[in-house]
C-alpha cells in the first residue's frame, strides 16, 4: 500500500474514532399530531426532532422528520433518505417523492397550502428518516454553516446523525437498515454506506444492521453529459447529422472540452440550442424555465437556480401552477408559516427563513462514487439502482455504463417488471447483489 493510501486509511480511522467519542445522547424528538393544511388527525405516525452533532450539541443541530412504517414498524426496514442538490432538504423526498403526503396543486390564495395523502408512499412498507442535510437546508442549523458544507462533511454528519438517532430510538436498532438517495446524493451516499460499514467493523455503537442501499437517477462519475448526447439522439431530440458530427468532432468526450476544439464546441452549442425548450428532468413533461438547469451550468445539479431563489424569496412572482416548481413554491409558503413551525416543534429563532435548497459554497470533494460501489460490492451489500427512463440529466444509459464497469455477471437478464399487470419498467440483476431498474415516467 502506498504512503498516500496509508495516510488516507489512517485519517479515515481517526475520523471514525472521533465519531465514536462524539456519539452521545443529544437528541430530541416529538410526535406530530396534526399538520396545518391537512384535514383531521394524521393517519400515519410522524415524529420530528433535532440531533446535536459536534463537540457540544450547540455546534450543529440536524432536524429530521421520521415516519413510522404503516405496516409493521417493529419488523419493516428502516431507511435514511438524502435528497440531491447537493444542497436540498430531504423534505423534498418527504413531500414530493416517497413520503405519505403531498401538496395539493391549486392556485395560492394566501392561506396555508393544502396537503393530501400519497397512496404510493414508501412508508407503507418501511420506516423512513428524512434528514435536513447538508446544513443550510431546511430547519437544521449550525454556528458556522460555511464550514459544514462539503461532500465529506455531509458523509460524516449523516453517519454521526444515524448512530445518535438510533441511540435515542433503540427499538429500531435491530431493524434492517438501508441508505436511500437520489440525484446528486449518488455521490456522497455510497461513501456514507462505506463509512457505516467501516464503523461497524471497528465496533462503533450502536451496531447498525446495514443491509444495503438504493439510489434513484444517481450522479456517479460527474461525466453524465457524455451520455446525454446519445440519449438525446435516441429520443429524437437531435438529428442524425448533428449526432454524427458530435461523435466525429468530440470523439465521445463532451465534458471539459478543450477551447481549441472549435468544431466540438460549435456542435455542443447547437446541441444546447436544440434542447432549450426541453424539461431535462423528464423530457415528456411540460417545459418551465425555472424547472430546467441552466445550460451553461453543470447539468447534474438539481438545486433551484439562483434566479428563482431570488424571485421566490422576494415574492416578486409566482410560478405557473402547471410547473413542477410550483409545488416547491407552495412548500416554501407552508414551511415558513408560524402555525406549521409550531406543529413541527421548530425551535424559535434558529433559522431566519426556511429554504428547501441553498445555492452557494458547497465544496465538491468526491469526484466519483464508483470506487465506493466497488468496495460495497466486495462486501456483499444489496443495492437497487433505478432510473427514470425519460431523465436527460442523469440518463439511464450513464447509470448502465458504470454498472457494467463493475464487471459482475448477470444472474437475471433484462425483463419487464409489472404493476397491476402493466409494464412499469425493465430490470436486470447482477451477482454482486445489485439490481438495476428503469421506471416508466
Amino acid at each position: 500500500m502506498s504512503m498516500a493510501c496509508n495516510l488516507c486509511f489512517s485519517l479515515h480511522l481517526f475520523l471514525l474514532l472521533v465519531l465514536a467519542i462524539f456519539v452521545q445522547l443529544g437528541t430530541s424528538g416529538s410526535k406530530v399530531e396534526v399538520l396545518p393544511g391537512f384535514e383531521g388527525p394524521l393517519p400515519f405516525e410522524l415524529e420530528t426532532g433535532y440531533v446535536g452533532l459536534g463537540e457540544t450539541d450547540d455546534d450543529m443541530q440536524v432536524f429530521y422528520y421520521f415516519v413510522k412504517s404503516e405496516n409493521n414498524p417493529q419488523k419493516d426496514p428502516l431507511i435514511l433518505w438524502l435528497t440531491g442538490g447537493p444542497s436540498c432538504s430531504s423534505f423534498t423526498g418527504l413531500a414530493f417523492q416517497i413520503g405519505p403526503f403531498a401538496f395539493k396543486i391549486e392556485e395560492y390564495d394566501g392561506s396555508i397550502p393544502k396537503l393530501i395523502l400519497r397512496p404510493q408512499s414508501w412508508t407503507k412498507v418501511s420506516s423512513i428518516i428524512f434528514v435536513d442535510l447538508p446544513f443550510g437546508s431546511g430547519f437544521s442549523y449550525a454556528k458556522n454553516l460555511t464550514a459544514q458544507r462539503s461532500d465529506w462533511k455531509l458523509v460524516h454528519h449523516t453517519h454521526q446523525f444515524l448512530r445518535k438517532w438510533l441511540i435515542d430510538h433503540p427499538e429500531f436498532i435491530s431493524n434492517e437498515f438501508y441508505m436511500g438517495a437520489d440525484s446528486y446524493s449518488g455521490i456522497p451516499t455510497p461513501a456514507v454506506v462505506q463509512e457505516i460499514s467501516n464503523g461497524n467493523e471497528i465496533g462503533l455503537q450502536p451496531h447498525i444492521n446495514l443491509q444495503g442501499y438504493l439510489l434513484g437517477n444517481p450522479t456517479t462519475t460527474r461525466k453524465e453529459k457524455n451520455d446525454q448526447i446519445p440519449f438525446a439522439h435516441g429520443m429524437g431530440l437531435i438529428s442524425d447529422e448533428l449526432y454524427a458530427s458530435l461523435q466525429r468532432n468530440c470523439k465521445g468526450e463532451y465534458t471539459n472540452v478543450d477551447s481549441i476544439n472549435e468544431l466540438c464546441l460549435r456542435d455542443l452549442n447547437y446541441f444546447d440550442k436544440c434542447l432549450l425548450g426541453i424539461n431535462m428532468y423528464n423530457i415528456l413533461d411540460r417545459y418551465c424555465e425555472d424547472d430546467s438547469p441552466k445550460k451553461h451550468e453543470s447539468l447534474w445539479r438539481r438545486s433551484l437556480n439562483q434566479k428563482f431563489e431570488d424571485s421566490l424569496n422576494s415574492h416578486l412572482r409566482v410560478p405557473d401552477t402547471r410547473c413542477q416548481i410550483y409545488g416547491f413554491f407552495l412548500a416554501t409558503k407552508w414551511a415558513n408559516d408560524e402555525s406549521v413551525q409550531k406543529s413541527l416543534h421548530i425551535r424559535e429563532g434558529t433559522i431566519d427563513k426556511w429554504e428547501r435548497c441553498y445555492t452557494s459554497d458547497f465544496k465538491h470533494q468526491i469526484s466519483s462514487s464508483f470506487e465506493f460501489h466497488v468496495n460495497l460490492s466486495v462486501k456483499g451489500y444489496h443495492s437497487l439502482i433505478y432510473s427514470g427512463d425519460h431523465d436527460a440529466v442523469v440518463p439511464f444509459m450513464s447509470t448502465e455504463a458504470w454498472i457494467r464497469a463493475l464487471n459482475y455477471s448477470i444472474v437475471e437478464d433484462w425483463r419487464p417488471w409489472l404493476v397491476e399487470g402493466q409494464v412499469a419498467g425493465y430490470t436486470r440483476s447482477y451477482s454482486n447483489k445489485m439490481t438495476f431498474a428503469t421506471v416508466k415516467v
